[in-house]
């Protein structure tokens, strides 16, 4: 009684839940094989019920991995890889990180296509990082000399902890400016994205704007990221200098989160330092640059696109632009350290987007 009672349920369960798996990815004109292979199924679990669950089972679990392998079905696969082979395309996206030359496409059922961008003068843009009115041209007349003077005892550690990471960073790296360039430039993305996603937590939790400053915060740590990405196509980084990149990572990021979630005002200070002791560092850049020690080479096309430099540009001119994004971060971490000490909110104060 049992085994029959189980050999209906099984049919029924069959019978409903079978077609859903079995129908939603059949090729087209293959119905009467598909239903071929249902009825042959049918007819072994009269006589060998066990053996036919395992099989049925598997069955269901095979044609349901082809669905999730791919959100077209295989009749229509077929037909768009034919149309891709020919130059069309079925909602495909451009392919390619930094450059997208590449001519494959990405299939896509959500049909998500990314817009054709092209210049001014109407080429194709190459870079899928940034977009053409994300560009700027660096305000290199900026005062470079600028200095906070330490009077607080917060400011005296933030400043004195500045100068303490320093010393290691020259004895490391000592004359490789490029290499030493790499290195400040992963340490230097984090303070803008920790700051960021905090005061976004903050909106969050008051209910409130944020005044720009995450918006702000977050501009200067992607500035600070393509800064790391030019420097990337001058200088490769040792295997033992990447070791290190994770290591000095992971602690300043979570010295600087717990920083920032105990005193704002120290953390953005400590930012304003950093970006003075980053003005030095290229000061002395261009000095080994000018004197030849180190070769002029042309400027990274990713430079001179992002920076909007002339086509003819060298590395020195982009250690220029990069200096002064540098001195236009010190002023806006000082600024919104200043803001905190006078007993203010950063929303209180319009933040500096565009700032560059």
């Amino acid at each position: 009684m049992m085994s029959r009672s189980a050999t209906r349920m099984a049919r029924s369960m069959l019978g409903h839940v079978g077609p859903r798996y079995f129908s939603t990815t059949v090729a087209r004109g293959g119905a009467a094989t598909e239903a071929a292979r249902i009825g042959a199924a049918a007819t072994i679990f009269r006589g060998h019920p066990r053996k036919v669950d395992v099989q049925t089972w598997m069955m269901r679990f095979s044609v349901v991995g082809n669905r999730n392998a791919s959100t077209l079905a295989l009749g229509e696969k077929h037909q768009d890889d034919e149309k891709v082979e020919g130059g069309g395309s079925t909602g495909g996206a451009a392919a390619g990180g930094g450059g997208g030359n590449d001519n494959k496409e990405i299939m896509s059922y959500w049909g998500v296509e990314p817009a054709k961008i092209t210049r001014e003068d109407g080429s194709e843009w190459r870079w899928n990082c940034f977009r053409p009115w994300e560009t700027y041209k660096a305000d290199v007349s900026i005062d470079l000399e600028k200095h906070h003077v330490p009077t607080t005892f917060l400011d005296k550690m933030a400043y004195w902890t500045v100068k303490a990471l320093r010393f290691p960073t020259d004895v490391f790296f000592q004359r490789r400016y490029g290499c030493r360039a790499m290195m400040l430039e992963t340490v230097a993305a984090v303070p803008g994205m920790v700051g960021g996603m905090l005061l976004h937590c903050k909106s969050l939790r008051r209910f409130e704007h944020s005044g720009g400053w995450i918006k702000a915060l977050l501009e200067e740590a992607e500035n600070e990221r393509m800064h790391l990405m030019t420097f990337m196509e001058v200088s490769q980084p040792r295997w033992y200098e990447r070791a290190l990149v994770f290591t000095v990572q992971g602690v300043f990021f979570n010295a600087y989160f717990l920083t920032y979630l105990i005193s704002p005002k120290m953390a953005h200070r400590v930012v304003g330092y950093l970006e003075e002791e980053a003005i030095h560092s290229y000061t002395e850049f261009l000095k080994e640059l000018d004197k030849g020690n180190i070769e002029n080479v042309p400027a990274p096309a990713i430079a001179i696109d992002y920076w909007r430099l002339p086509p003819n540009s060298t590395l020195r001119d982009v250690v220029v632009v990069v200096r002064a994004d540098e001195a236009h971060h010190r002023d806006v971490n000082h600024f919104a350290s200043d803001i905190h000490y006078q007993g203010r909110e950063l929303n209180e104060a319009p933040a500096p987007i565009g700032y560059h």
